[in-house]
């Protein structure tokens, strides 16, 4: 009976009859025993399976039992299989003597002691069970050895990933804190100095010129913090995939020109005027909140980084969709910021000396996506920068609950 793990054993003789008595008085569970009547049919065998042990007949015709023993020891397959001799010629012609030279670990004569034989056999079965048991053990402590090394090194990787998380976790609140920390101290002065010219009893000051210009600083700093506060819900929206888009039909280009003209004045402070070409009217199905929020991001960038240079935004109708670009004229982005401005918490610090919270180009990759579109930036130093956004003019299916 055949078994994955049954020792196999080799018979080898000329003889049908001494092949079947050796057959039936070596045979027991957990064994398979393989027969040649040839030294050659013995070596097809031999190179085929992993045998236990060799019983090999001394006479055989063309191929001797020493011959095919020799070429057996010449074969690393084959070379430590145990043989044992058996022959039926007398003590007396010493083919024990030249069977031990070819790697004989036993001989036996005719007729066969039955017990002996059986013992020899159980004896280099035994031993060879035991060696594939010792291989066993071996082979699975190298495998455990591996997995373990590899649970190490998904550990080592894990740990670092959280040490990071832990470190972008503190850099975010350290950088939310100091964005939100600004408007704050310029309100909070603000009130501080109209307090102390109340108690003075100076109400003459608070004229209507003044109060305008009150109202408008304390606005562009509750919508400084009010711009902070969203760019990080829509990163939570994002991070916990509930960032939902709503199409409705639009036109770009009036968008285009109604962000345009809502950011005049903070061009201005730049000194970097914007200027727009949008060609032909575009109208399709967009999320009208949203692509204006793209809008501003980049003209926002812009007009940081812009060094006082002129902003150009530019609307063209493609075979692809729509394609919006904003240029400018001023430091340009290296080619390693490159590969990260799109990033979570990725900040590349403006002349005066703030980047925000790393969030704006990370928000805007994730809306322009969520429209179905691409984003990309093209730069080089010193030569400005262009972002181009293309949307496609038919929205992307909903996923699928």
């Amino acid at each position: 009976m055949r078994t994955p793990d049954a020792a196999k054993v080799l018979i080898v003789d000329d003889l049908p009859g001494n092949l079947l008595a050796l057959n039936a008085l070596i045979r027991r569970d957990g064994r398979e025993i393989f027969q040649a009547s040839s030294g050659e049919e013995a070596l097809d065998l031999l190179l085929e399976h992993e045998f236990a042990l060799a019983l090999l007949d001394v006479q055989m015709p063309g191929m001797s039992g020493f011959e095919l023993a020799q070429l057996m020891r010449g074969t690393e397959k084959t070379r430590q299989i145990p043989i044992i001799f058996v022959t039926a010629a007398g003590k007396e012609q010493n083919y024990a003597f030249t069977g031990y030279e070819t790697g004989a670990v036993d001989f036996l004569y005719k007729p066969l002691d039955v017990e002996a034989v059986r013992s020899k056999v159980n004896v280099f079965v035994d031993l060879y069970n035991q060696r594939m048991e010792t291989r066993r053990q071996v082979e699975a402590l190298e495998k455990s050895r591996k997995e373990q090394a590899l649970l190490m090194q998904q550990l080592t990787a894990t740990q670092g990933e959280l040490q990071a998380a832990v470190r972008t976790r503190d850099d975010f609140i350290s950088m939310a804190t100091h964005e939100l920390r600004t408007p704050l101290n310029t309100l909070y002065l603000d009130s501080q100095l109209r307090k102390m010219q109340l108690d003075r009893g100076r109400t003459d000051i608070f004229d209507v010129p003044y109060l305008h210009a009150m109202v408008a600083r304390d606005r562009r700093q509750v919508e400084a913090m009010m711009r902070l506060i969203d760019d990080m819900m829509d990163a939570s929206r994002i991070n916990s995939k509930q960032l939902s888009i709503r199409p409705v039909p639009m036109e770009l280009s009036a968008l285009l020109a109604r962000v345009v003209e809502n950011l005049a004045h903070q061009a201005a402070a730049a000194g970097s005027p914007i200027t727009l070409d949008a060609g032909q009217p575009v109208t399709a199905l967009w999320d009208e909140f949203r692509i204006e929020q793209v809008v501003i991001n980049l003209l926002t960038n812009a007009l940081r980084y812009g060094e006082g240079k002129p902003v150009a935004v530019s609307l063209r109708l493609l075979p692809e969709g729509a394609c919006i670009s904003v240029r400018d004229h001023g430091r340009g982005i290296s080619a390693p910021d490159q590969q990260r401005i799109f990033e979570q918490f990725s900040r590349i610090a403006s002349d005066d000396g703030t980047g925000g919270l790393g969030l704006g180009l990370f928000i805007t990759r994730q809306l322009v996506q969520a429209h179905g579109g691409s984003i990309s930036v093209e730069s080089r130093q010193g030569e400005g920068a262009v972002f181009t956004v293309t949307l496609p003019l038919t929205p992307p299916a909903p996923p699928a609950a």
